[in-house]
């Protein structure tokens, strides 16, 4: 006589512990979400820094001072909160992946038509529509990724996508060596932004392949509120959102004042080549990716809050340490590059899945593309101060008021609760 046995119900089953159970877990469908996200996002990396790494070169070619030069940037990340906001409505009301789309389509056009700038001002309208897609990108695909997984997981699987931040940095920095090398700095600077045209070879793959996570798909459209800016300065939302932009504004004000002034300190601080200045970028680059991974592993292990708190103290204290390395010891720079990409990058592993854990669905894109842009927006002053302060501090002194925006962000983090292990409603 025989007995039939049960099979093990899904919670039954035993836990699946290897190192990448996180990609497993999001499915086939989740995966391809997950490669369009990583896909854009590292491509709005690549398209970023097209002008920091040019910006000796451009600052040339048009005569500008660091003042003029750190508001290129500036009213990138300024514009950016506008499209973060318009992307985060879009996102809620007509979808994640066509949002992504038109984030990702507006954001190469521009920045190859800043190639073709005759002028300071044209360049500086054309980077400012730039930021019109680069707001919006970002919290698109973080959102389209997270709830493709569960709250397990969510916080490794969002630092994975951010991740591809540093990856496009390295491609950045991987081409503007040998643009720069091969070609004369007025002519160089102007292929760099060419380049951007790269990722109009993403949205082949998003048409045809990505989609919105179903459930989340169905509860958007019965939602009678959805992409709706009024309902995230209600009630409980209130609160959070001030305190949300208060987060992003300290972290995204410490990150974009390294990430814009770091690259012209190596050349005309330290007085580093071309070669050079590669160089010592990809020890801070290697530091930035290693971070992301690290810190996403961290904000499940740890918490959101924890992370983003142990990482501030260590990234004002890693630029501290960085700018007052003696100039006759440029090997120690070349190594503190590591821990100093580290720090500034793990802190942001956790945003993704804070962030979309703050919010409902229905308000989720609006939600995060709010408060992620709009404290990018107001962080971006600190990359136009540094520029003014450089000169008279020069760019290392001025380096330091980067260490402010992670005071910030500690700050704010008293007026966020732990989402730690929430499912996405």
């Amino acid at each position: 006589m025989s007995t039939a046995q049960a099979r093990p119900t899904k919670d039954e089953l035993p836990e699946d512990t290897r190192a990448l159970a996180w990609l497993r877990a999001l499915g086939p469908q989740g995966r391809r979400a997950f490669a369009g996200a990583f896909g854009g996002y590292g491509l709005d990396s690549y398209d970023f820094f097209t002008l920091p790494l040019s910006m000796v070169a451009i600052a040339a070619y048009f005569s500008l001072d660091s003042g003029q030069t750190g508001l290129l940037t500036t009213v990138t990340l300024v514009v950016s909160a506008v499209g973060g906001a318009i992307a985060g409505v879009l996102a809620d009301r007509i979808g994640r992946v066509r949002a992504l789309m038109i984030t990702v389509i507006t954001y190469a056009v521009f920045t190859v038509l800043c190639g073709f700038a005759p002028n300071y001002e044209t360049l500086l309208v054309f980077r400012a529509l730039q930021g019109l897609g680069f707001g919006g990108e970002w919290a698109v695909g973080a959102i389209l990724v997270a709830e493709y997984v569960s709250g397990k997981h969510r916080g490794r699987t969002l630092g994975a996508v951010q991740s591809a931040w540093a990856a496009g940095w390295a491609l950045a920095v991987i081409v503007y060596t040998l643009v720069f090398q091969f070609l004369d700095a007025d002519t160089a600077w102007r292929v760099m932004f060419w380049t951007g045209a790269l990722p109009a070879l993403l949205i082949v793959y998003v048409r045809r392949n990505v989609s919105d996570a179903p459930a989340a798909a169905e509860q958007r459209r019965t939602s009678t509120e959805k992409g709706s800016f009024t309902a995230i300065f209600r009630g409980d939302l209130l609160r959070t959102t001030f305190f949300a932009t208060l987060l992003s504004t300290g972290v995204q004000g410490g990150y974009y004042t390294l990430a814009t002034w770091v690259p012209t300190y190596l050349k005309s601080d330290r007085g580093l080549t071309v070669i050079g200045t590669g160089g010592y970028l990809t020890f801070l680059i290697t530091g930035a990716f290693t971070g992301y991974l690290t810190g996403g592993y961290l904000t499940d292990r740890l918490g959101r809050k924890k992370n983003v708190a142990i990482f501030a103290v260590l990234s004002a204290l890693a630029i501290l340490t960085y700018v007052n390395i003696p100039d006759t010891a440029d090997w120690l720079l070349l190594l503190l590059g590591f821990p100093l990409g580290f720090c500034m990058s793990a802190i942001f592993s956790g945003f993704g899945s804070f962030l979309s854990e703050l919010y409902p669905t229905a308000v989720r894109g609006t939600g995060q593309g709010f408060t992620y842009n709009t404290g990018r927006a107001v962080g971006a002053v600190f990359p136009t101060l540094v520029g003014f302060l450089a000169t008279s501090w020069g760019v290392g002194g001025a380096l330091v008021f980067g260490s402010v925006g992670y005071g910030l962000a500690v700050l704010a983090l008293l007026g966020l609760p732990e989402t730690r292990g929430r499912e996405l409603l």
